[in-house]
Protein backbone atom coordinates (compact mmCIF):
# COMPACT_ATOMS: atom_id res chain seq x y z
CA UNK A 1 0.00 0.00 0.00
CA UNK A 2 0.88 3.47 -0.91
CA UNK A 3 0.03 6.81 1.37
CA UNK A 4 0.65 10.02 0.95
CA UNK A 5 0.91 12.79 3.60
CA UNK A 6 0.41 16.22 2.80
CA UNK A 7 1.77 18.66 6.38
CA UNK A 8 -0.72 21.76 5.15
CA UNK A 9 2.32 24.38 7.49
CA UNK A 10 1.92 28.04 7.91
CA UNK A 11 5.16 28.24 6.13
CA UNK A 12 5.48 25.66 3.95
CA UNK A 13 3.34 22.62 2.99
CA UNK A 14 5.05 19.34 2.89
CA UNK A 15 4.91 15.87 0.89
CA UNK A 16 6.10 12.30 1.97
CA UNK A 17 4.96 9.61 0.04
CA UNK A 18 5.51 6.21 1.25
CA UNK A 19 5.26 2.45 0.39
CA UNK A 20 4.18 0.50 3.43
CA UNK A 21 5.66 -2.67 3.68
CA UNK A 22 3.94 -6.23 4.86
CA UNK A 23 6.09 -5.89 7.62
CA UNK A 24 4.65 -2.27 8.50
CA UNK A 25 8.14 -0.54 7.54
CA UNK A 26 8.12 2.04 5.50
CA UNK A 27 10.18 2.97 2.29
CA UNK A 28 10.10 6.64 1.42
CA UNK A 29 9.56 7.26 -2.51
CA UNK A 30 9.20 10.85 -2.33
CA UNK A 31 8.87 14.18 0.04
CA UNK A 32 9.19 17.76 -1.10
CA UNK A 33 7.89 20.56 0.63
CA UNK A 34 6.70 24.25 -1.83
CA UNK A 35 6.69 27.43 0.15
CA UNK A 36 2.96 29.22 0.43
CA UNK A 37 3.90 31.20 3.34
CA UNK A 38 -0.01 31.23 4.53
CA UNK A 39 0.16 33.65 6.78
CA UNK A 40 1.47 36.44 4.73
CA UNK A 41 -0.27 39.86 5.60
CA UNK A 42 -2.92 38.09 7.59
CA UNK A 43 -1.94 36.14 10.07
CA UNK A 44 -2.82 38.17 12.84
CA UNK A 45 -5.56 39.25 11.47
CA UNK A 46 -6.69 35.48 11.40
CA UNK A 47 -7.23 35.50 8.20
CA UNK A 48 -5.85 33.89 4.90
CA UNK A 49 -4.94 36.54 2.67
CA UNK A 50 -5.88 36.73 -1.17
CA UNK A 51 -2.43 35.67 -2.79
CA UNK A 52 -1.12 33.05 0.11
CA UNK A 53 -4.33 31.66 -0.35
CA UNK A 54 -4.04 31.01 -4.37
CA UNK A 55 -1.08 29.62 -3.46
CA UNK A 56 -1.97 27.06 -0.86
CA UNK A 57 -4.27 25.94 -3.59
CA UNK A 58 -2.01 25.51 -6.21
CA UNK A 59 0.43 23.95 -4.06
CA UNK A 60 -2.26 20.85 -3.58
CA UNK A 61 -3.09 20.91 -7.22
CA UNK A 62 0.33 20.21 -7.56
CA UNK A 63 0.52 17.38 -5.07
CA UNK A 64 -2.10 16.16 -6.51
CA UNK A 65 -0.94 16.06 -9.76
CA UNK A 66 2.67 14.19 -7.73
CA UNK A 67 0.17 11.59 -5.63
CA UNK A 68 -1.34 10.49 -8.99
CA UNK A 69 2.21 9.90 -10.55
CA UNK A 70 2.94 7.65 -7.44
CA UNK A 71 -0.13 5.51 -7.55
CA UNK A 72 -0.83 6.35 -3.65
CA UNK A 73 -3.63 4.36 -2.37
CA UNK A 74 -4.51 7.22 0.40
CA UNK A 75 -3.60 10.86 0.91
CA UNK A 76 -3.50 11.90 4.85
CA UNK A 77 -4.39 16.09 4.22
CA UNK A 78 -3.50 17.80 8.19
CA UNK A 79 -3.60 21.54 8.55
CA UNK A 80 -2.21 23.46 11.09
CA UNK A 81 -2.56 26.98 12.89
CA UNK A 82 -2.92 28.97 9.69
CA UNK A 83 -5.92 26.96 8.68
CA UNK A 84 -6.99 26.49 12.03
CA UNK A 85 -7.10 30.50 13.30
CA UNK A 86 -8.32 31.53 9.97
CA UNK A 87 -11.59 32.91 9.70
CA UNK A 88 -11.58 31.62 6.09
CA UNK A 89 -9.76 28.27 7.27
CA UNK A 90 -13.19 26.34 6.42
CA UNK A 91 -13.25 28.26 3.07
CA UNK A 92 -9.62 27.12 2.02
CA UNK A 93 -10.60 23.45 2.83
CA UNK A 94 -13.52 23.82 1.01
CA UNK A 95 -11.49 25.10 -1.79
CA UNK A 96 -9.17 22.66 -1.35
CA UNK A 97 -11.51 19.84 -2.03
CA UNK A 98 -13.19 20.85 -5.12
CA UNK A 99 -9.82 22.40 -7.00
CA UNK A 100 -7.26 19.74 -6.07
CA UNK A 101 -9.54 16.63 -4.62
CA UNK A 102 -7.90 16.44 -1.27
CA UNK A 103 -9.76 16.44 1.98
CA UNK A 104 -7.77 18.18 4.53
CA UNK A 105 -8.28 17.29 8.07
CA UNK A 106 -7.72 20.50 10.33
CA UNK A 107 -6.06 19.34 13.92
CA UNK A 108 -5.94 21.30 17.12
CA UNK A 109 -2.53 22.60 18.76
CA UNK A 110 -2.77 20.05 21.15
CA UNK A 111 -3.41 17.20 18.71
CA UNK A 112 -0.56 19.04 16.69
CA UNK A 113 1.59 18.32 19.45
CA UNK A 114 1.26 14.95 20.10
CA UNK A 115 1.14 13.89 17.05
CA UNK A 116 5.12 15.53 16.28
CA UNK A 117 6.29 13.99 19.72
CA UNK A 118 5.14 10.65 17.87
CA UNK A 119 7.78 11.56 14.67
CA UNK A 120 10.19 13.02 17.10
CA UNK A 121 10.35 9.56 18.83
CA UNK A 122 10.73 8.14 15.68
CA UNK A 123 13.94 10.36 14.60
CA UNK A 124 15.63 10.38 18.21
CA UNK A 125 16.76 8.14 20.58
CA UNK A 126 14.93 9.78 23.83
CA UNK A 127 16.10 8.78 27.16
CA UNK A 128 13.99 7.66 29.96
CA UNK A 129 14.77 11.58 31.13
CA UNK A 130 12.47 13.96 30.22
CA UNK A 131 13.73 16.60 27.40
CA UNK A 132 11.84 19.54 25.76
CA UNK A 133 10.52 19.22 22.30
CA UNK A 134 10.11 22.02 19.97
CA UNK A 135 8.66 22.75 16.57
CA UNK A 136 8.70 26.07 15.71
CA UNK A 137 5.89 26.38 12.86
CA UNK A 138 4.90 29.94 11.10
CA UNK A 139 1.76 30.60 12.87
CA UNK A 140 2.57 28.34 15.83
CA UNK A 141 4.91 26.87 18.14
CA UNK A 142 4.32 23.66 20.12
CA UNK A 143 6.37 22.70 23.34
CA UNK A 144 6.07 19.37 24.20
CA UNK A 145 7.69 17.71 27.88
CA UNK A 146 8.45 13.76 27.35
CA UNK A 147 10.68 10.70 27.77
CA UNK A 148 11.17 7.82 25.62
CA UNK A 149 7.43 6.32 26.74
CA UNK A 150 4.82 9.08 27.09
CA UNK A 151 4.24 12.84 27.13
CA UNK A 152 4.25 14.38 30.62
CA UNK A 153 3.39 17.37 28.95
CA UNK A 154 2.66 19.69 26.30
CA UNK A 155 0.55 22.90 24.65
CA UNK A 156 0.91 24.99 21.36
CA UNK A 157 1.87 28.23 21.79
CA UNK A 158 0.87 31.11 19.15
CA UNK A 159 4.29 32.31 18.67
CA UNK A 160 5.04 31.06 14.72
CA UNK A 161 8.18 32.93 13.09
CA UNK A 162 5.81 34.07 10.58
CA UNK A 163 3.26 35.73 13.60
CA UNK A 164 5.81 36.89 15.88
CA UNK A 165 7.56 38.44 12.58
CA UNK A 166 4.47 40.79 11.61
CA UNK A 167 3.66 41.50 15.25
CA UNK A 168 7.27 43.04 15.98
CA UNK A 169 8.65 44.34 12.46
CA UNK A 170 12.11 44.49 13.71
CA UNK A 171 15.05 46.49 12.09
CA UNK A 172 17.48 45.43 9.49
CA UNK A 173 19.60 43.90 11.00
CA UNK A 174 17.43 43.49 14.48
CA UNK A 175 18.72 45.73 17.10
CA UNK A 176 19.26 45.26 20.73
CA UNK A 177 16.10 47.04 21.97
CA UNK A 178 13.99 44.80 19.47
CA UNK A 179 14.99 42.04 20.96
CA UNK A 180 15.00 42.69 24.47
CA UNK A 181 11.37 43.63 23.62
CA UNK A 182 10.76 40.40 21.75
CA UNK A 183 12.40 38.14 24.69
CA UNK A 184 10.03 40.16 26.57
CA UNK A 185 7.12 39.45 24.98
CA UNK A 186 8.27 35.26 24.98
CA UNK A 187 8.68 35.22 28.80
CA UNK A 188 5.00 36.77 29.08
CA UNK A 189 3.45 34.63 26.94
CA UNK A 190 5.63 31.24 27.91
CA UNK A 191 5.13 31.35 31.63
CA UNK A 192 2.79 28.37 31.40
CA UNK A 193 6.24 26.32 29.97
CA UNK A 194 7.96 27.75 32.97
CA UNK A 195 5.57 26.59 35.04
CA UNK A 196 5.68 22.82 33.43
CA UNK A 197 9.21 22.71 33.96
CA UNK A 198 9.25 23.41 37.50
CA UNK A 199 7.09 20.51 37.74
CA UNK A 200 9.19 18.79 35.08
CA UNK A 201 13.08 19.92 34.86
CA UNK A 202 15.21 18.81 31.72
CA UNK A 203 18.58 19.77 30.71
CA UNK A 204 17.98 18.53 27.03
CA UNK A 205 16.35 20.81 23.80
CA UNK A 206 15.26 18.84 20.86
CA UNK A 207 14.36 20.61 17.87
CA UNK A 208 12.25 19.19 15.31
CA UNK A 209 12.55 19.75 11.63
CA UNK A 210 11.81 23.44 10.11
CA UNK A 211 14.70 26.12 11.51
CA UNK A 212 16.42 23.49 13.16
CA UNK A 213 17.04 22.05 10.06
CA UNK A 214 18.56 25.32 8.86
CA UNK A 215 20.81 25.57 11.60
CA UNK A 216 21.82 22.25 11.60
CA UNK A 217 23.01 23.24 7.88
CA UNK A 218 24.31 26.21 8.57
CA UNK A 219 26.59 24.38 11.26
CA UNK A 220 27.85 21.59 9.26
CA UNK A 221 28.41 24.06 6.75
CA UNK A 222 30.92 25.96 8.70
CA UNK A 223 31.97 23.67 11.23
CA UNK A 224 31.83 20.04 9.48
CA UNK A 225 30.58 19.48 5.94
CA UNK A 226 27.22 19.12 4.38
CA UNK A 227 27.72 15.87 4.00
CA UNK A 228 27.42 14.70 7.58
CA UNK A 229 23.58 15.36 7.85
CA UNK A 230 22.96 13.14 4.75
CA UNK A 231 20.58 10.37 5.72
CA UNK A 232 20.55 10.87 9.10
CA UNK A 233 17.19 11.55 11.58
CA UNK A 234 19.11 13.12 14.46
CA UNK A 235 22.14 15.76 14.83
CA UNK A 236 23.35 16.67 18.52
CA UNK A 237 24.87 20.48 18.10
CA UNK A 238 28.12 21.49 19.97
CA UNK A 239 26.50 24.46 21.68
CA UNK A 240 29.18 26.94 21.08
CA UNK A 241 29.36 26.05 17.36
CA UNK A 242 25.30 26.86 17.68
CA UNK A 243 26.17 30.17 19.12
CA UNK A 244 28.66 31.39 16.92
CA UNK A 245 26.13 30.85 14.45
CA UNK A 246 23.17 32.73 16.65
CA UNK A 247 25.50 35.56 16.59
CA UNK A 248 25.77 35.69 12.80
CA UNK A 249 22.53 35.76 12.32
CA UNK A 250 21.67 38.30 14.62
CA UNK A 251 24.41 40.58 13.46
CA UNK A 252 23.18 40.26 9.81
CA UNK A 253 21.22 41.52 7.19
CA UNK A 254 18.42 40.31 5.22
CA UNK A 255 20.54 40.61 2.07
CA UNK A 256 23.34 39.17 4.19
CA UNK A 257 21.54 35.98 4.81
CA UNK A 258 20.57 35.21 1.49
CA UNK A 259 24.37 34.28 0.87
CA UNK A 260 24.50 32.12 3.94
CA UNK A 261 25.63 28.61 3.19
CA UNK A 262 22.61 26.04 4.13
CA UNK A 263 19.71 28.81 4.94
CA UNK A 264 17.22 27.84 2.67
CA UNK A 265 15.65 31.21 0.97
CA UNK A 266 12.28 30.38 2.53
CA UNK A 267 13.67 31.36 6.13
CA UNK A 268 16.35 33.87 5.37
CA UNK A 269 13.07 36.33 6.58
CA UNK A 270 12.53 34.71 9.85
CA UNK A 271 15.38 32.63 11.03
CA UNK A 272 16.05 35.88 13.29
CA UNK A 273 13.08 35.29 14.94
CA UNK A 274 13.52 31.85 15.56
CA UNK A 275 17.30 32.26 16.76
CA UNK A 276 15.88 34.40 19.41
CA UNK A 277 13.20 32.25 20.78
CA UNK A 278 15.57 29.33 20.64
CA UNK A 279 18.03 31.20 22.69
CA UNK A 280 15.55 32.48 25.03
CA UNK A 281 14.92 28.71 25.93
CA UNK A 282 18.36 27.45 26.31
CA UNK A 283 19.09 30.53 28.53
CA UNK A 284 16.00 31.30 30.61
CA UNK A 285 15.62 27.17 31.43
CA UNK A 286 20.01 26.11 31.65
CA UNK A 287 19.39 23.60 29.06
CA UNK A 288 23.00 22.29 28.37
CA UNK A 289 22.30 20.02 25.12
CA UNK A 290 20.54 20.03 21.83
CA UNK A 291 19.51 17.98 19.20
CA UNK A 292 17.81 18.15 16.00
CA UNK A 293 14.97 15.95 14.85
CA UNK A 294 14.80 15.60 11.44
CA UNK A 295 11.23 14.61 11.57
CA UNK A 296 8.09 15.87 12.69
CA UNK A 297 4.12 16.46 12.16
CA UNK A 298 4.20 14.60 8.74
CA UNK A 299 6.79 11.82 10.09
CA UNK A 300 4.30 11.42 13.82
CA UNK A 301 0.91 11.17 11.35
CA UNK A 302 2.72 8.54 9.45
CA UNK A 303 3.55 6.68 13.06
CA UNK A 304 -0.57 6.96 13.84
CA UNK A 305 -1.61 5.32 10.67
CA UNK A 306 0.75 2.76 11.18
CA UNK A 307 -0.46 1.95 14.50
CA UNK A 308 -4.20 2.31 13.57
CA UNK A 309 -3.54 -0.09 10.54
CA UNK A 310 -1.82 -2.66 13.49
CA UNK A 311 -4.66 -2.22 15.70
CA UNK A 312 -7.36 -3.50 12.71
CA UNK A 313 -4.92 -6.30 11.99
Amino acid sequence: MRIAIIDLGTNTFNLLVVEVNTDKSCTTLYQTKIPVKLGEGGINKDFIAEAPFQRGIEALKTYKSTIKEYKADKIYAVATSAIRGASNGHEFVVKAREEAGIDVRVISGEQEAETIYYGVRKAVNISDQNSLIIDIGGGSTEFIIANNEKIVWKQSFLLGVARLLELFEPSDPINEAEIQTLKDYLRLQLQPLSEALKRYPVTELIGSSGSFDSIAEMVAYKYYSPNILEGKTEFTFNLEHYRAIHQMILKSTLEERTHMKGLVAMRVDMIVVSIILVDFILTSYNISQMRLSTYSLKEGILFEILHSLEEVA
